[in-house]
Order: C-alpha cells, then sequence, then structure tokens
C-alpha cells in the first residue's frame, strides 16, 4: 500500500494551497472514480483533497432563468431538486438515471464532467443544454470545455466551483444502458434552444462526447421524432468494443435520440 495524506479544507482557497503543495495531489468529492480507480492501483495520488466540506461548492439555486448548481452537489440532490425540475425537468430526469442509488447519493456534478468518463451521462446533458461551467478563475462554454477522452480544458490549479445551465424546458436524454457498469452504451440528450436544437451524445465516440451536426439540423427545422429518419449516422469515429460494434452504435444513436425527443 503506498502513503496518501489525506487535506479537508473549508474554503475553495485552501483547496488550491492544498493541492499546489502536493506532489500529486487529486481533489476528491464522491470518489465514485477516483477511490475505485486507487483500488485497482491505476492511480497512486500522494494527497486527496476533500472538497466536500466547502459550503460554497454546494447547493442549487436560480439565478433569474439559469440554473446554478454547486460542484459538490449529488446526483441524487439534482434529480430531487424542485428547481431543476421545474426550470430544466430533463435534467433532473438524467441526473435520476445515473448509476444506482448509493452511486446517485455520493457522486456528484462537478467530478463527473472534471472526469469527463466517455460514457458518463452528464457531459452529454451539459454540452446539449448549453452550459457554462464556472471555476475558481474563468468560465468555460460547455463546447470548449470537453475536449477528448478524461480530458478536459481544466488547468493543473483550477477547480469547479459550480455550472450555469439556461432554463430549457424542452430537453431530454434518453440512453441505452449497459448492464453491468450502468454507463451508457450510447446516451443522447436533445435540447431546444432559442438558437435551434442541440444534441450531444454520449457512450459513442472514440474521442468522447461529441455534438452531431445533422440531427441538430433536422430537429430544427422539425422538432418530431420523425425527422431523425432521414439522418444519415456515420459509423465513422464510433467505438467498436464487445458490448456494441461502431454500426451498433450508430443505430442506437438515432433510437436513442427519437426516444429523447418524444420524451421532450
Amino acid at each position: 500500500m503506498y502513503p496518501t495524506k489525506y487535506h479537508k479544507p473549508d474554503s475553495v482557497d485552501a483547496a488550491i494551497t492544498a493541492l499546489s503543495g502536493a506532489e500529486d495531489g487529486k481533489f476528491l468529492a464522491g470518489g465514485q472514480t477516483l477511490l475505485a480507480t486507487m483500488k485497482q492501483h491505476l492511480a497512486a495520488p500522494s494527497d486527496l483533497v476533500d472538497v466536500r466540506g466547502i459550503s460554497d461548492l454546494s447547493g442549487i439555486r436560480m439565478d433569474g432563468d439559469t440554473l446554478v448548481i454547486g460542484a459538490a452537489t449529488t446526483h441524487a440532490e439534482v434529480a430531487a431538486s424542485a428547481d431543476v425540475n421545474s426550470a430544466c425537468p430533463g435534467l433532473a430526469r438524467l441526473a435520476a438515471g445515473i448509476g444506482d442509488p448509493a452511486v446517485r447519493h455520493m457522486g456528484t456534478i462537478g467530478g463527473s464532467i472534471a472526469n469527463n468518463d466517455p460514457a458518463a451521462c452528464y457531459p452529454a446533458g451539459l454540452l446539449a443544454l448549453n452550459a457554462t461551467i464556472v471555476t475558481n478563475s474563468r468560465e468555460i462554454a460547455a463546447d470548449d470545455f470537453f475536449l477528448g477522452l478524461f480530458t478536459t480544458a481544466l488547468e493543473e490549479d483550477e477547480i469547479i466551483t459550480s455550472v450555469r445551465v439556461p432554463a430549457c424546458a424542452k430537453a431530454a436524454y434518453a440512453k441505452f444502458r449497459q448492464p453491468a457498469s450502468l454507463f451508457a452504451l450510447v446516451g443522447v440528450c436533445v435540447a431546444q434552444t432559442a438558437d435551434g436544437a442541440r444534441v450531444a451524445i454520449t457512450g459513442a465516440g472514440e474521442d468522447g462526447v461529441f455534438r452531431h451536426e445533422g440531427l441538430e439540423a433536422a430537429l430544427s427545422s422539425d422538432w418530431s421524432a420523425s425527422a431523425i429518419d432521414g439522418v444519415e449516422v456515420s459509423a465513422e469515429g464510433l467505438m467498436s468494443d464487445i458490448h456494441g460494434s461502431a454500426a451498433y452504435r450508430a443505430n442506437l444513436i438515432k433510437v436513442m435520440a427519437k426516444r429523447a425527443v418524444a420524451a421532450a
């Protein structure tokens, strides 16, 4: 077993200080990915900086017609929030379908998007909803935040403090679950915004979450499940593994997109 120092700061500044002073420090929120990775000896951080005690990182509120969700807010809290269910019910339903109850009561929205697992649900939701990720030093549009497999725009000295999501009454997420992990084999989030439809896909892309221009164009012209029939979804650039080929995932994208539009 390797030695690990544990820190529990009470402010964002203290958390940044603890991380910057570590040889190989990691922020710890819900720990649903990090702790499992450590148990498998695939990660050995010198320091763990537990951010769950920082009050500024938790909670949900409305700022005008924008949802502000603290980074340390759990999936269960997002799913149960009256504000989320009123302003963006599609996001509440997405959160309610993540993992199992144990995961939902420990995992956090900030931890999920900072990890950017290629089959995680939140990246697709925030990308489709045109969210903004707020850190201790700047604001980053979701379009610019998710850069690839387990890769984001975060710098080493940055921590996500909150997520800002514009209210969106017509949005939904549909996923085809991988039955063992409960991650998305394919997940599709659709949203009807003032600038047209936005469609984001998780679980399928070789480079992680991505938007689909063809589906967005079709749904911007005709917001209906039938509009998806004429869209070509190429298997190029999609993952192929023991759970499904790229062609299978391409077909699932259309199926899940139709279900999401119908749900919205």
